[in-house]
């Protein structure tokens, strides 16, 4: 089984570009994207074999996900049960019989790291979210997790200490997260990767000097670890300022 996860930065925007010849030569049995941006009703796409089931944000032009399967799943939930939580389309999870698919878009501290309090909040929840799933079958979890944990996963840690994605709280909370049984699953295969990166500023010709944050994850729980065969970074695929992330899982 192959899984691909890929912030799109805008779903509109990504289908004026590549986004159905990058679907199509990724060619995988689960695709999850990220920051959508869209409501309902604002797209027309339809991808032959595959089920779709949208989260979009309330605000309208923000956030949302979207996961296209072909499998249909055995439940379908929206959110984390937390209402204060649940209004920005961050999570979907479909449940299958040998485990649960968790796509995710977890929020920005933003600069001045105005929401870090927030973060820090919904970090919590989830973390229980996933635990709680985690005790019932094995946890497949894909996403912008807006975090670069180590200092190999960006191009200046240094520089960017404290910045929003690579402030100690958020490294803290994501280190917190694999305690709880989980593992990074392309830090798990390649420990010592260099330049492994899924995100890059528009600025300064940023991806063209691979000067970028590896920040979309594969995070799987340990004991579905063994059955992921390899994790890919897509960087050659164009069309967002992140690529997209996929594993292979024998399952």
């Amino acid at each position: 089984m192959k899984i691909a996860s890929w912030n799109v930065n805008g779903f509109r925007a990504v289908m004026k570009r590549n986004f159905k010849e990058a679907f199509e030569a990724i060619n995988a049995d689960i695709f999850c994207l990220q920051e959508i941006k869209l409501q309902a009703g604002q797209h027309d796409a339809e991808f032959e074999g595959y089920h779709e089931y949208w989260n979009y944000a309330v605000r309208k032009g923000y956030s949302g996900t979207v996961i296209f399967t072909r499998d249909a799943p055995l439940e379908t939930f929206f959110g984390i049960g937390h209402e204060a939580h649940d209004q920005e389309g961050r999570v979907i999870t479909l449940e299958y019989p040998g485990f649960y698919m968790v796509n995710c878009y977890t929020p920005n501290s933003r600069d001045g790291l105005v929401r870090l309090d927030y973060r820090m909040e919904w970090e919590d929840a989830f973390r229980a979210y996933l635990t709680a799933l985690k005790e019932r079958k094995p946890v497949v979890l894909c996403g912008d997790l807006n975090v670069a944990h180590q200092e190999i996963d960006l191009t200046h840690p240094k520089a960017n200490r404290m910045n929003p994605g690579f402030t100690d709280q958020e490294r803290e909370k994501f280190s917190r997260l694999l305690d709880e049984g989980f593992a990074d699953a392309f830090r798990r295969l390649y420990p010592d990767k260099e330049g492994a990166y899924s995100w890059w500023s528009y600025r300064a010709a940023a991806r063209e000097r691979n000067v970028g944050w590896r920040i979309d994850y594969f995070v799987v729980s340990e004991d579905i670890m063994p059955a992921v065969k390899d994790s890919q970074i897509l960087q050659d695929v164009q069309g967002s300022d992140h690529c997209p992330v996929l594993i292979a899982l024998d399952i």
